[in-house]
């Protein structure tokens, strides 16, 4: 059952549109990737969903409630956190999670939240005074305390070292473990692949493909590539007609071959029966970054 459907949804800033005739719609139970460069519009994108800005043109709904007309029901049912989200500096964490619960009618509870996203010995620490993984964790206590159905996140992981990156992977999916629908805004190769059960791709406001990771892949054409050294005269024919090849190059005595399917079983299978020995044997899997290169012409943004 989809939890959120957004149908022609633009949003125009004076002169430049943010987001033109976006369409998508999010599963109850999944994780839902908005992927795309810097600037593509993927923040104002959820920012409409959750009722944070008003869109120019086309429909929003979640869970039945449209984000403007019925703002303070969809309130009790979204948790969002925001990119640019800042607490002030000398707030305490649990004074934070308290006065956020206090925005609800039927909130969580504040302490075993805190207890459970493991920040309860910063129960009494200042904001300021937190590690960057320990925001991040004390957002996603805020985003989850009014007991959520649907949580937005924007961009959660963005500055984290490695290690807190990957801790806060291991909290996004507990999320989802928790009955939560997430939707998940971000520009990392690797976060998407190894978090989102389906990703909207958007690029310079417009979504240019909507599938499952693996699915973006395999829709590159000529996706794989077998390279190696015969051990004798190859004739380019003898492979180009088999059915997974799609191209033939060659680069001094070295051969690269592309396609799809199980193209090296269907190479080495080819040459064997033909007593040929494919020396420095290497094949090349087509990867998400090379989905999203494809898709948007951007430069790959994965974290140092």
């Amino acid at each position: 059952m989809a939890v959120i459907e957004v149908q022609g949804l633009h949003k125009r800033y004076r002169d430049h549109v943010a987001v033109h005739d976006v369409s998508f719609s999010v599963e109850e139970g999944e994780i839902f990737g908005v992927l795309g460069p810097n600037g593509a519009g993927k923040t104002t994108a959820v920012e409409c969903v959750a009722g944070l800005r008003v869109p120019d043109g086309g429909s929003v709904s979640v869970l039945g409630l449209d984000p403007q007309r019925d703002r303070a029901a969809l309130h009790e049912v979204i948790g969002v956190q925001l990119q640019a989200g800042e607490l002030p500096d000398r707030l305490r964490v649990r004074e934070a999670v308290e006065l956020f619960a206090s925005f609800y009618p039927a909130p969580a509870d504040p302490d075993d939240l805190i207890d459970r996203w493991g920040l309860a010995d910063e129960r009494r620490t200042a904001y300021a005074h937190l590690s960057g993984g320990q925001k991040q964790r004390l957002s996603i206590v805020l985003a989850l305390v009014g007991n959520p159905r649907v949580a937005i996140l924007d961009e959660l992981t963005t500055g984290l070292d490695p290690q807190a990156r990957r801790d806060t992977w291991a909290a996004i999916e507990q999320i989802r473990d928790a009955g939560v629908t997430v939707v998940l805004v971000t520009h990392f190769m690797e976060e998407a692949r190894q978090l989102c059960d389906r990703l909207a791709v958007i690029d310079a406001g417009r979504v240019v493909a909507l599938d499952t990771p693996a699915g973006l892949v395999a829709a590159l054409p000529g996706g794989q590539r077998v390279r190696f050294r015969p051990s004798a005269p190859v004739d380019d024919a003898l492979l180009l007609d088999l059915p997974e090849v799609h191209g033939l190059t060659r680069r001094g005595d070295r051969v690269e071959v592309t396609g799809g399917g199980d193209l090296l079983a269907a190479v080495t299978s080819t040459l064997a029966a033909h007593r040929i020995v494919a020396g420095d044997l290497r094949l090349d899997q087509p990867g998400l970054d090379d989905a999203f290169v494809a898709l948007t012409g951007a430069s790959r943004e994965e974290p140092a």
